[in-house]
């Protein structure tokens, strides 16, 4: 069976694209790469990227120069808000980030200790995408 070798692209849809640039900017620093009125693409880490796409552009086909990218969305239903993404963390930096986002204003909603020694921070974004931070061990990965 052929392997996959990693996910290389999330997405969120959001209904407000300039509140959500701004939030994932400021909370996460992540780099944007590219930006349009449909959405953006930031940067994680070295090879994985997140998009923000807004609510409206979920329901239409991109079309290319090398094809037709379908709407991630088969039909019209309320995209935003529904959306849940994890990203890794150092457990050494899990208190810095608790402190990073109460000085951001980003409330913590929970808590968890998983066994095996993992920890999450969940919180949510202006859509109200539930957003964690998890430290090495979840799922008994480690990075």
């Amino acid at each position: 069976m052929p392997q996959v070798t990693g996910v290389l692209e999330s997405a969120l849809f959001v209904g407000n694209l300039e509140r959500a640039r701004d939030f994932y900017g400021r909370v996460f620093g992540f780099e944007e790469l590219e930006v349009s009125e449909d959405g953006c693409v930031l940067m994680v880490g070295k090879v994985q990227v997140f998009l923000l796409v807004t609510a409206a552009k979920a329901l239409i086909a991109s079309r290319t120069p090398g094809g037709t990218v379908p709407p991630c969305l088969a039909a019209p239903r309320e995209a935003v808000g529904a959306g849940h993404m994890a990203f890794a963390v150092t457990a050494a930096d899990l208190d810095a980030w608790r402190a990073h986002l109460e000085r951001e204003g980003v409330q913590v909603e929970s808590e968890v200790a998983w066994q095996g020694g993992a920890r999450s921070l969940y919180f949510r974004d202006p859509d109200g995408h539930l957003l964690e931070l998890a430290t090495p061990g979840i799922w008994g990965i480690h990075w």
